[in-house]
């Protein structure tokens, strides 16, 4: 059952996409395209959360990219072909992890100093984001963090959820799952990170679990992790038979 906390007006009107990794795992495809360009059922994989972003309500969108940055930026310019605004956060050299740039987002001001919805770029989802717009981070409250069942290649999955509470062990035979890279995120959770820090977010959330500080729930939707060519051609090949007309970000 799902914990999203609902009310008349939507409580998250900005999202983030993380988009700066190199795609390593995807060579050599992403040597020359950037890992959000790769298609995916016809269309880059980012421009799937744009739209469904867009479907959502949700016009205000930053963007990290490091990697082939001019090519990412170039395709989809200031999102306004998408009938959005995009926020660029370029970070030079190597990426920031997702904590850093999450971080340099909000300190350069692509990001407002409020809760957004967070989206892994390399993941593929049929998964309706209104809901999310609608959550209400309590003021202690770190993270709302969206989960799935363990796929094949993530068997042990990430985080239990303990009567609504993520955390890193399970409680009195809980079932562990996969984080779906999807969240409601507030900036506190990055306070701490330095300009230029290179940080990721795991350590980050696992920390504010402790003190109970991050929600969950099992998200009932078709989910791929885009991260292998293998997995690539396979939701290649599903999306061709299956179709995508139930997709809100379908082409």
């Amino acid at each position: 059952m799902s914990t999203v906390q609902m009310s008349q007006t939507p409580h998250i009107t900005q999202a983030m996409i993380l988009a700066a990794g190199k795609g390593t795992r995807l060579r050599p495809l992403t040597l020359t395209t950037p890992k959000p360009l790769v298609e995916v059922g016809g269309q880059p994989l980012i421009v799937w959360h744009i739209k469904a972003l867009k479907a959502a309500g949700i016009t205000d969108i930053a963007i990290n990219t490091s990697w082939l940055s001019d090519k990412l930026m170039s395709a989809l310019g200031n999102g306004e072909q998408y009938g959005v605004t995009i926020h660029w956060s370029v970070e030079e050299g190597e990426p920031l992890e997702t904590a850093g740039g999450i971080a340099k987002a909000l300190r350069e001001g692509a990001l407002r100093s409020e809760p957004f919805i967070l989206i892994n770029g390399d993941v593929w989802s049929d998964y309706d984001l209104s809901g999310l717009t609608e959550y209400q981070l309590t003021a202690d409250q770190r993270a709302h963090l969206l989960m799935i069942d363990n796929p094949v290649h993530n068997l042990k999955g990430d985080f239990a959820i303990n009567n609504g509470l993520a955390g890193e062990h399970a409680v009195e035979g809980a079932d562990k799952y996969t984080f779906a890279g999807i969240s409601v995120v507030s900036p506190t959770l990055v306070q701490g990170i330095a300009e230029g820090q290179v940080a990721a977010l795991a350590p980050l959330l696992k920390k504010a679990m402790l003190g109970f500080q991050v929600t969950a729930e099992v998200m009932q939707a078709n989910w791929v992790d885009v991260g292998t060519a293998e997995r690539l051609d396979d939701i290649n090949q599903n999306l061709q038979i299956q179709g995508t007309t139930h997709h809100p970000g379908r082409p």
